[in-house]
């Protein structure tokens, strides 16, 4: 029976070699944050939590901070994935830059440990420049110049009309994150108040009709 115990055990700690040790880490740390709170962070605990050493983490990463900044990273790509997903099922070029929006917001209620990493406040260090896979700011900013050019949105700089489109669903996101916002009390929850809140938006962003 206790050699049964044993190799359970040594089972359990080598599991990560079936996989991806930088994976299981990030995975390790998303869910202590989701349990903890980022207090409770360690390359220790997150070690532990993977069935790994605790030397094991800094094979890939330097410190906390550079685990961070990796989990930050694949939310980031996570969510500009979930933004072109939505944006394509539309037709319209107005219609996507709603889907985008929709999509930030969904992701962020979905993925609360990731979307806290990616806007928190623990980066002593700027995140490096994002590739285009991650870039969801420059994917927003490509439909509003799309809007723009088929004559659904008004002219104007879009970077400018991208940071008001961003403060905007970010600022949604983080209500429903922290529990300020309930989509309970919403017909339709999540997905129907940020439908409501980017029409809303995009109303004001629409050219205004020509007299």
């Amino acid at each position: 029976m206790a050699l049964r115990r044993t190799r359970k055990k040594t089972a359990d700690k080598s599991a990560y070699h079936h996989g991806d040790l930088r994976q299981a880490l990030l995975d390790a740390s998303l869910a202590l944050i989701a349990e903890e709170g980022f207090g409770a962070l360690s390359l220790r605990e997150v070690a532990r939590r993977a069935g790994v050493t605790h030397a094991a983490p800094y094979r890939h990463f330097a410190d906390k901070e550079a685990l961070l900044v990796a989990v930050a990273e694949e939310g980031f790509r996570a969510m500009t994935s979930r933004m072109k997903e939505e944006m394509a099922r539309e037709q319209s070029p107005i219609d996507r830059l709603g889907a985008c929006g929709v999509a930030y917001v969904l992701f962020a209620v979905e993925h609360a440990a990731h979307f806290r990493v990616m806007f928190g406040p623990h980066f002593t260090r700027p995140l490096k420049s994002l590739d285009e896979d991650a870039d969801a700011f420059a994917l927003l900013v490509g439909a509003l110049a799309e809007a723009q050019r088929a004559g659904e949105v008004r002219d104007g700089d879009t970077s400018r009309q991208a940071l008001a489109c961003w403060s905007l669903v970010h600022g949604l996101a983080s209500l429903l994150v922290d529990g300020q916002l309930t989509p309970e009390a919403v017909a339709g929850g999540v997905a129907a108040l940020a439908r409501t809140q980017t029409l809303l938006l995009l109303r004001g962003l629409a050219r205004p009709p020509v007299d």
